[in-house]
């Protein structure tokens, strides 16, 4: 049997910045703001860009932030 040495904080802080990712999408997909809109995509990628962390993908999480979050900055 394998045992998990992490711990429970991994699972606590995926839930944590998952939640507000789903919330993001269904927010870009509800509202009719462009404003809200951006917004709601940002706090989703952003929140995208915290799990890519957790999974210890930090190049990806670095170029998603520069990427799409400052490509979505500039739009707005």
């Amino acid at each position: 049997m394998i045992e998990r040495t992490a711990g429970i904080l991994p699972d606590i802080l995926f839930y944590v910045f998952a939640l507000p990712a789903v919330a993001g999408a269904c927010m870009v997909l509800i509202n009719r703001s462009p404003m809200t809109c951006a917004v709601s995509l940002v706090v989703s990628v952003l929140s995208i860009a915290v799990l890519y962390v957790l999974l210890s993908a930090h190049f990806i999480a670095a170029a998603q932030m520069i990427v799409y979050a400052g490509a979505i900055v500039v739009v707005v």
